[in-house]
């Protein structure tokens, strides 16, 4: 159940990217947080230490910690495919990031919680667990009495149901269909994965 819960700004001034959404902090101060932050930009850093900060972005971006990342590159390598697609594909067919994908949820953490909180339904089955695995053809919906719910209310109303090719959104239902895993070139997270896979590999 654990998750990173420190300061969100900080982490995204770090990796350059408002890999949490919109931030007025990293518009206002777009360099490493820190007394040598500045420098620090302007510092090259070593082929580990770019590989390592791949890592730690993907790992922040999807809201996954050390151990089960590792568990999930460990299974990307098992998989048939390349092996840092396979990755992300894993982390895109997470219960959590499918409801923040449909919309149901402004942000990833958010989600989580619907999830965790018992509001999310798979196959009209109630799943709390925010790394459930969703498979092709599976419904992702809300609970008939969750609907009412301000921040799902508020968060659908400002989604935009036709971004992501491999979902297809019923509204009448509040519910989306995951359609197919997709495709590395439709994933929009700015992660070169071929360095995570470089980094694990040493």
């Amino acid at each position: 159940m654990a998750r990173y819960i420190g300061p969100k700004s900080k982490i995204a001034r770090k990796f350059g990217e408002p890999i949490y959404g919109s931030d007025k902090y990293l518009d206002r101060k777009n360099f490493p947080p820190g007394q040598h932050g500045l420098n620090k930009k302007r510092k090259k850093s070593s082929e580990y230490g770019t590989q390592l900060q791949e890592k730690q972005k993907a790992k922040y971006t999807y809201g996954v910690l050390e151990r089960q990342f590792a568990n999930l590159f460990v299974k990307a390598q098992r998989s048939k495919g390349i092996t840092g697609e396979v990755l992300l594909q894993l982390l895109e067919s997470r219960l959590d990031n499918v409801v923040y994908r449909l919309g149901i949820a402004p942000t990833r953490a958010a989600a989580r919680q619907l999830v965790l909180h018992k509001h999310i339904i798979v196959d009209g089955e109630v799943v709390n667990i925010p790394s459930y695995q969703v498979k092709a053809g599976s419904i992702v919906g809300v609970r008939e009495k969750s609907k009412s719910l301000e921040v799902i209310a508020n968060s659908l109303a400002g989604t935009n149901h036709s971004k992501y090719s491999w979902l297809e959104w019923d509204n009448a239902n509040v519910a989306g269909k995951f359609l197919n895993v997709p495709e590395r070139a439709d994933i929009p997270e700015h992660i070169e994965e071929q360095l995570i896979v470089e980094l694990y590999s040493k």
